[in-house]
C-alpha cells in the first residue's frame, strides 16, 4: 500500500523475495528519517534506525528533484560509520532531474557511494539498480564466507556428529527449530554424518557407533543428562554455544557468565531475546534463568526481560545481560547488542555458557574453543 501522504509506513514492511543469482532476500520498507516532529513520527524514526542494525545493505532513497538533503547525508554518513554498504537511489527523475554539472557534484559528495537515478513509474533505472543491489551483494557474500562457521571446522568429511534434540512440549510441531536445523545442514555439507537423537536414547544411540563420534551437539537445557550420558573423551558443546561463537563473540560471553559471581542485592539483570514466543511454564528466560541466578546470587536480584527487535537504549542501568542463542538475528544485530553492552560497561552472556556454567561444566564444553578456554582463566 502506497499513499502520497507523508507518515504511511509507520512500522518497518518485511518482503521476502529471491533475487538471481543472490538468492533468497528480504527487503525491509521503513518510515522516511525527515518525519513530522510529533511523538509518533519520533517512534517511527526509532524503528527506521532499529532496522540499521540488521541490514547488509542500505538503499537511501529521495527525490530526484531535491536531491540528496540533510537528513540523508546523515543517515549515508551514519551507515558508513556502521560499515554498512550503501546505494544512493534518486527517484521520480522524470519529473525533473539535475543538469549534469549539478549531478558530477551529487556524486562526488558521496564518497564512492554508488549513484543510480530511477523513475518507478516509467520503469528508468529499475534495471541499472538491480545490477548495483547485485553487484553489493556480491561482495557481501564474499565477506560473509570469512565468518566463523556454525561447525564446519570442526569435523571433516567422514566424522560422525551425534546432535541431541529434546521433542518436548516447547519443540514446534513437526520440524526442528533453526539451530538444529543450520547445524545439520554445515555437517552434512561436510560430507560427515549427522546423528540426530533424543536425550533418553543418547546412551543407546553412542552404544551403537562402531567408533565415538568426533562431536556431541546438545540443546543447552538438556546439559546435564548429556554431560552425564557422554564419556569425558567425546567433545561436547552446544547449539547456543555455537551460535555465541559464529553471531556474537563467544570469549566475551565466557568473561561475562563470571559476574554472576559478583552481583549484589538489589543489581539488575536484563534477559534478553531475539524472538517472541509463547512461554512454557517453567520457560527457560523468565523461569528457569532468574532461579538459577538467584541460587548463586542471592534472591535480591531484580531481572528485566526483552525480546524481537527491541533492545533498550540505556543499558548502563544493569549490572549483567544474559543474551539467547540470537538464532533469529542475524551477526550484525547481534555483534550490534554485544558492542552496545561493552559500551555501557555491562557484561554479556548467552543461555547456552550460562547453563553450562550453572552445571560445572563450562571448562568441558569449551574444550573444542582454546580461545574460550583461556577466557577462563
Amino acid at each position: 500500500v502506497t499513499s502520497a501522504v507523508a507518515g504511511t509506513t509507520t512500522d518497518p514492511v518485511y518482503k521476502a523475495m529471491e533475487i538471481l543469482p543472490i538468492g533468497p532476500a528480504v527487503f525491509i520498507d521503513t518510515a522516511g528519517l525527515d518525519d513530522i516532529d510529533d511523538e509518533l513520527g519520533q517512534l517511527r524514526i526509532e524503528k527506521t534506525y532499529a532496522v540499521m542494525r540488521k541490514c547488509n545493505l542500505a538503499l537511501v532513497v529521495a527525490e530526484a528533484a531535491s536531491g540528496l538533503g540533510a537528513f540523508e547525508m546523515e543517515l549515508l554518513s551514519q551507515l558508513q560509520e556502521r560499515q554498512i554498504p550503501c546505494i544512493g537511489v534518486l527517484n521520480k527523475c522524470d519529473q525533473g532531474m539535475p543538469e549534469a554539472q549539478e549531478r558530477a557534484q551529487i556524486q562526488q559528495s558521496l564518497n564512492n557511494i554508488p549513484l543510480v537515478y530511477t523513475s518507478t513509474t516509467q520503469g528508468t533505472g529499475i534495471d541499472a539498480l538491480k545490477q548495483q543491489i547485485i553487484a553489493s551483494a556480491t561482495r557481501l557474500t564474499d565477506a560473509d564466507q570469512k565468518e566463523a562457521p556454525l561447525v564446519a571446522d570442526l569435523v571433516k568429511a567422514g566424522d560422525r556428529v551425534v546432535l541431541v534434540t529434546p521433542i518436548d512440549a516447547a519443540a514446534p510441531k513437526g520440524r526442528l527449530i533453526l539451530p538444529q536445523q543450520q547445524t545439520i545442514r554445515e555437517i552434512i555439507d561436510r560430507h560427515a554424518i549427522a546423528i540426530v537423537t533424543q536425550p533418553l536414547a543418547l546412551p543407546q544411540t553412542l552404544a551403537s557407533l562402531l567408533e565415538p563420534p568426533t562431536l556431541v551437539i546438545t540443546d543447552s537445557q538438556a546439559f546435564h543428562s548429556v554431560a552425564a550420558d557422554t564419556p569425558e573423551a567425546i567433545p561436547l558443546t552446544s547449539f547456543s554455544i555455537l551460535y555465541a561463537r559464529q553471531k556474537g563473540d563467544l570469549v566475551e560471553m565466557v568473561r561475562g557468565v563470571r559476574r554472576i559471581e559478583r552481583l549484589v542485592p538489589d543489581a539488575r539483570v536484563l534477559i534478553a531475546e531475539g524472538c517472541t514466543h509463547h512461554r512454557q511454564s517453567d520457560d527457560i528466560g523468565s523461569v528457569k534463568i532468574p532461579r538459577w541466578i538467584r541460587e548463586i546470587a542471592g534472591d535480591g536480584i531484580q531481572f528485566a526481560w526483552s525480546s524481537g527487535s527491541g533492545y533498550p537504549e540505556n543499558l548502563a542501568e544493569y549490572d549483567l545481560i544474559v543474551h539467547c542463542g540470537g538464532c533469529m538475528l542475524n551477526c550484525q544485530e547481534m555483534q550490534y547488542r554485544i558492542r552496545q553492552a561493552l559500551a555501557a560497561g555491562v557484561r554479556i552472556t548467552n543461555y547456552g555458557v550460562l547453563i553450562a556454567y550453572v552445571m560445572g561444566i563450562l571448562p568441558r564444553v569449551l574444550q573444542p574453543f582454546p580461545d574460550a578456554c583461556l577466557a577462563l582463566a
